[in-house]
């Protein structure tokens, strides 16, 4: 029996995928081993991701050692409630992980953006819906331009896509240009951008009484997002929830090679 037109085109399309994928094989996306699925990591670097998994403190993501209750706060919450009422966090900045970030963030692999959204899109689930505004933290515009592209954004719109949330990428401005947060003391980084940021002039109406998902590549001391979510809520949202790729452990020195936005 004669294949039909559409046919044909199919089994042509499967052949030249198979080339394709012979010729320039895909990669895992922490390492240069090869894969059998796109935007996937290996084995080993799989194994190697450190999750933050369950159980977590409600507030913080900050994970216990045994299960101690869904809703149960952990002690630093409790003496210091943040000023966002939930925070979740994909990974520790470890392994597969720092390096995923570390490429985004300085060697513009901007395609990692889709996994890493991905991937928090599920860590924050419990508060992501449509009716979300999904906004980043906001670099400077000179840092802007001289990185070309702020990777909290690239990260933004992929979790929207994924929740149908609204990517909202210029409602939340830094106004002032702060230091580099590296080196510095918590009650440094605290003082560093405190009063950086503004809700934006197109922003202020838009954000009242809304629900804003604030979204970062990774998290150290919480300052940035701290200050950011007490603009946002001074501006008139009626809830911040933050959501980050990666948690770096100031105490560990976990943070001293990359640059706070």
């Amino acid at each position: 029996m004669q294949a039909r037109p559409r046919e044909i085109l199919d089994t042509a399309g499967a052949a030249g995928a198979g080339l394709l994928n012979f010729l320039l094989p895909m990669r895992c996306l922490a390492c240069d081993e090869r894969v059998g699925s796109k935007d996937s990591l290996c084995a080993r670097c799989w194994r190697e991701m450190p999750f933050i998994e369950k159980p977590w403190c409600q507030r913080l993501g900050t994970p216990f050692a045994y299960d101690v209750g869904e809703e149960t706060w952990s002690p630093a919450a409790i003496a210091s409630p943040p000023a966002f009422d939930r925070l979740r966090t994909v990974t520790h900045y470890d392994g597969p992980a720092r390096s995923l970030v570390l490429a985004l963030k300085f060697s513009r692999r901007r395609e990692l953006a889709l996994a890493m959204g991905r991937w928090m899109s599920r860590a924050g689930n419990e508060f992501l819906d449509k009716d979300c505004l999904v906004v980043p933290v906001p670099l400077h515009r000179y840092r802007l331009w001289t990185r070309r592209f702020n990777q909290a954004a690239d990260l933004a719109k992929v979790v929207a896509s994924h929740c149908g949330g609204r990517f909202e990428p210029e409602l939340l401005k830094r106004t002032r240009r702060t230091r580099q947060q590296v080196g510095l003391s918590a009650n440094d980084r605290q003082q560093n951008v405190r009063s950086a940021f503004t809700v934006s002039r197109k922003g202020v109406e838009m954000v009242q009484g809304r629900h804003v998902v604030l979204i970062d590549d990774v998290l150290t001391t919480g300052a940035t997002v701290t200050a950011c979510s007490k603009t946002l809520l001074s501006g008139g949202a009626a809830s911040v929830d933050v959501l980050t790729f990666s948690y770096a452990d100031p105490s560990k020195g976990a943070a001293d090679d990359w640059l706070n936005a």
